[in-house]
């Protein structure tokens, strides 16, 4: 029993079984979905659950060399630093009062974020789409996309800050106002670098939330300013027949978002921990 205890942990082999039942089921599509760019319409057809044979990199090559794909990239990707530019140095802005200074109202104002994030985008979708287009001129533009989805990125973004803030030892704060440090000074110099394994984790989280968007887009870009996901619909409805290449096109879509959230990983764990024991 001591045995079994030290080799499957505390859960039992239970834990780790479910846990396979669920990585099976969350990467079969994707693996389906990469190793059906490797194949032809032919080979979906006789088998569809088979693996390539022969291997065919000509699905790949053909949506590497479209340049409509290309522009789709770029859109997306301007899009989502934008947004994550945006949310972070905002929600930052809007956490740190929130964590550190006492005033009236603090946890009420702190209360409205957190019923942020029970706040569906869907629903006020076409109060969006006249803001954006009618009153602010921005439709069929980058900063009217990315603008949104800032504002929606920021619940998420101060409640995870506000804990790792508050956190912060309060002698660092001390010792630089004795040193002649002003609150602006604090801020920048002290509590943003400080703060970085948990800024990593809110602009990662607003990064692959922009990449992945596709109703707002949908509503406000046209022609050439179309995101990456829409021109996965786009292909989807073109090349209909051409199974083979709409699978190789969404696989390729979604390695940005996919190699930017592993290269991260241990920094949002480590934000995401700090933000838990404060």
């Amino acid at each position: 029993m001591a045995r079994r205890s030290t080799t499957y942990g505390r859960g039992g082999p239970f834990v780790y079984l479910v846990a396979l039942a669920v990585v099976a089921v969350t990467l079969g599509p994707v693996l389906y979905g990469a190793l059906g760019g490797f194949r032809t319409n032919a080979q979906l057809a006789r088998d569809p659950a088979g693996f390539p044979d022969p291997w065919v990199l000509s699905n790949y090559t053909n949506v590497l060399g479209s340049a409509s794909f290309w522009r789709y990239t770029m859109n997306s990707t301007v899009i989502a630093v934008i947004t994550t530019a945006v949310a972070v140095l905002a929600g930052v802005m809007a956490a740190y009062p929130l964590a550190r200074y006492q005033f009236k109202l603090r946890e009420p104002l702190f209360m409205v974020f957190v019923l942020g994030l029970l706040f569906p985008a869907a629903v006020a979708i076409v109060p969006l789409f006249i803001l954006v287009t009618r009153d602010l001129q921005l439709g069929n533009t980058w900063w009217g996309v990315a603008l949104p989805q800032a504002a929606f990125a920021l619940p998420v973004t101060v409640v995870i800050l506000r804990p790792f803030l508050m956190a912060l030892p309060k002698e660092l704060e001390e010792a630089a106002m004795l040193d002649g440090a002003s609150r602006v000074g604090i801020f920048w110099r002290i509590a943003l670098p400080l703060s970085m394994p948990a800024l990593v984790t809110v602009g990662v989280l607003a990064f692959v939330t922009s990449w992945n968007a596709y109703l707002l887009p949908l509503l406000l870009l046209q022609g050439d300013n179309r995101t990456l996901p829409l021109g996965v619909a786009d292909y989807s409805t073109q090349y209909s027949a051409d199974t083979a290449g709409v699978l190789a096109f969404t696989t390729i879509a979604m390695i940005p978002a996919l190699m930017l959230f592993l290269a991260m990983q241990r920094r949002i764990v480590n934000g995401l921990q700090g933000a838990v024991k404060g």
